[in-house]
């Protein structure tokens, strides 16, 4: 089923966040002052496992993970793959990771990365796409939706159920 890209249901993205475990995280950088050097220390911090790709650092180590040049040198399957790269390069990150012998569940395009012709490809092989998202972002709002409803013990059972450590 092709999913809108334009809004996400909380629960899904919070679906994707807590069935998440390996990320392999393209354009992964190592000045301090890229988002995506940020992202990845914070998907660290949260117990997340990510594998940064980049080919100009490719047998260094970045934050204490080795990188990688590109997805097909993955040491293991990933559940998702993170995409901070242009918009004219994510579809071929997409083709990348469903090319995998084992494509990852998700597919995540950060904040200004949009290809719906890479989203349909990659839903139509199985797989949720989120795009124009950061990870970060939608867990701190995540979390604030879980104190804010923390007066329905409902919603805080369903938060704790559905959501990995925020």
């Amino acid at each position: 089923m092709r999913q809108s890209h334009d809004a996400y249901d909380p629960a899904l993205i919070r679906r994707v966040l807590a069935e998440t475990r390996t990320i392999a995280l393209v354009g992964a950088s190592a000045n301090p002052a890229r988002p995506s050097h940020h992202v990845m220390a914070f998907l660290l911090e949260r117990g997340y496992r990510v594998i940064p790709v980049n080919p100009g650092l490719s047998g260094q180590v970045l934050q204490g993970q080795p990188v990688i040049a590109r997805l097909a040198d993955l040491p293991e399957p990933v559940d998702m793959v993170e995409i901070f790269r242009s918009s004219d390069a994510a579809g071929g990150v997409v083709d990348e990771a469903l090319a995998l012998p084992q494509p990852p569940r998700f597919i995540w395009m950060q904040i200004g990365v949009r290809d719906e012709s890479a989203a349909a490809r990659a839903e139509a092989a199985g797989c949720v796409v989120v795009m124009d998202r950061c990870p970060k972002i939608e867990i701190f709002t995540l979390h604030q939706r879980s104190i804010i409803s923390y007066a329905n013990p409902i919603a805080i059972d369903e938060v704790k159920k559905s959501a990995r450590t925020l």
